[in-house]
């Protein structure tokens, strides 16, 4: 499934804000000066049945697949830990081929903010005979998904992928948002906003290791899980085995505008999606030239910029939330999700010429994730997770400034990737950003024309780490390759390492 800024965000449930102090597992030891944490390392799991009701999709589809669910205790404050506890929901399909068991595959999907207990079901299917020889464990991130949850209470989820708009005036109603949004979050949660942080998700994998058994995790992170699990490795060093990092997101990579930097590959990827397009322009009308289509593209952001578009009887569409609806869609280069893109851009195209437009299923999903309070829980784990790990204030006029610089080169990805967010407003990290000073032998898998995780910061950090390897696929405008790309190459190297544990001899290349 991998999307998150794989915008799969627009397929996350919200919650309601509830730090509690009790959960399904059970502390079964005190703790002693020697080992603060020992209440929590010495927890037994209490493994049972994920459906929480006849409605439960997702616990159905785990409990029909043998998959147990828990939820562990963890510290709200590792620097407390006799204080406030959390809990963190996980998933585990146990090992069937006991005597070959290498250990537990634990399995992030990304985001920040991305649930990840469904993923013993997706990614046993591509590890083949392989998934028996691990114990494949989900696990959503602290106050993500079924873990304690949290919700700052906004009435829209695109706290962070937003455009600044075409002038002066329009970013400063982008300013006054911003502002708003971190003042209202303060407000609800700020109690436990400066838990809400990489650094803490990494200290909770390794209290889980611990209730597992485990002396050390594998793991495999897609996009923001591969900075989780680069974080992990420098806290905890040598408590990973096998390593399979897709989609790198480095530390010199991660900031709080998220695309700040991936212009040049969005434009790049829209400007392919419009070759693309034009050559089904008897399905989609978009234009039978690319330069038909980006016109049909330039056509809808000005008519939004003029004045929102009207979608169905419920949803108005601005300057602002537009553009991340494009960007969303160019996070692939398979046809399915290019023509997810088209078929939305028909029906933008419909409501710029001002013409009643109904929204497909898809859209409709997107619009009410982006422009009410549907997508506010996961708008605001996403948003509190970035800004508790690396907000910086660059004052307002910065943003305005480099939108300004970047508009005319990238009109489209230029006023987005650059565009101010609330972490301007938010109070500053209580730990400094992680920095790495270690070796770590893992596997990294980056597509060389990836919009989302670029492949320079797979290439910094396989500079990083001499004892990785660099699993490249060329030509690829692909974020997200194992397992979710239908490339044979990739799942081959892939699953082979996580089988053998033996990393290529030299960094291996897999075609388009």
């Amino acid at each position: 499934m991998s999307t998150s800024l794989r915008v799969k965000a627009f397929v996350m449930s919200a919650a309601l804000l509830a730090v509690t102090s009790t959960a399904s597992a059970t502390a079964t030891a005190v703790a002693s000066p020697t080992d603060p944490l020992a209440r929590f390392h010495a927890q037994r799991a209490d493994w049972h049945a994920c459906a929480l009701g006849a409605d439960d999709e997702l616990g159905r589809s785990l409990d029909a697949a043998g998959v147990d669910c828990a939820d562990i205790t963890v510290p709200l404050d590792y620097a407390d830990p006799a204080g406030r506890t959390l809990t963190v929901a996980v998933s585990r399909l146990k090992a069937t081929d006991t005597s070959h068991r290498i250990g537990a595959l634990l399995l992030n999907d990304g985001g920040p903010a991305g649930p990840s207990l469904h993923m013993p079901l997706t990614k046993k299917r591509v590890l083949g005979e392989v998934a028996a020889r691990y114990d494949l464990i989900g696990m959503d991130p602290r106050f993500v998904g079924r873990s304690t949850p949290l919700d700052c209470g906004w009435d829209l989820g695109s706290a962070l992928v937003r455009s600044a708009g075409g002038d002066r005036a329009a970013y400063r109603g982008e300013v006054a948002l911003a502002r708003e949004l971190a003042e209202r979050c303060k407000r609800t949660n700020g109690d436990v906003l400066p838990y809400v942080t990489t650094r803490n998700t990494a200290r909770d994998m390794d209290v889980l290791r611990t209730v597992l058994g485990e002396s050390t995790l594998s793991y495999l992170g897609y996009s923001y899980g591969s900075y989780l699990g680069e974080t992990y490795t420098q806290l905890f060093p040598g408590r990973t085995d096998r390593m399979v990092l897709d989609g790198v997101n480095s530390p010199a990579h991660y900031t709080q505008t998220l695309l700040r930097g991936a212009e040049a590959a969005n434009e790049a990827a829209l400007r392919a999606w419009a070759s693309w397009a034009a050559a089904r322009n008897g399905a989609y009308g978009l234009g039978a030239t690319r330069a038909e289509v980006l016109a049909t593209v330039r056509h809808v952001l000005r008519a939004a910029r003029e004045a929102p578009l009207r979608i169905g009887t419920t949803y108005e569409l601005d300057e602002h939330v537009l553009p991340s609806l494009f960007i969303g869609g160019l996070g692939s280069d398979l046809d399915e999700r290019r023509a997810g893109l088209a078929e939305t851009v028909r029906l933008l195209a419909r409501a710029a010429d001002r013409k009643p437009v109904e929204p497909s299923e898809a859209l409709a999903g997107q619009l009410e994730f982006l422009l009410t309070g549907a997508g506010s829980a996961p708008s605001s784990q996403m948003t509190a997770i970035i800004c508790g790990d690396v907000a910086v204030r660059r004052g307002v006029g910065s943003y305005w400034r480099a939108v300004e610089e970047s508009r005319e080169r990238f009109p489209l990805a230029g006023p987005l990737a650059n565009d101010i967010t609330p972490c301007e407003f938010w109070d500053r990290p209580v730990e400094a950003p992680t920095v790495l000073d270690n070796d770590v032998p893992a596997l990294l898998v980056n597509a060389t024309d990836d919009p989302r995780t670029l492949y320079a910061g797979a290439e910094d950090l396989r500079e990083q780490w001499p004892s990785s390897r660099l699993l490249t696929v060329k030509g690829a405008r692909q974020h997200g390759l194992y397992g979710e790309y239908g490339n044979a190459c990739v799942d081959a190297r892939v699953t082979s390492y996580l089988s053998t544990g033996r990393l290529p001899a030299h960094d291996p290349t897999c075609a388009a």
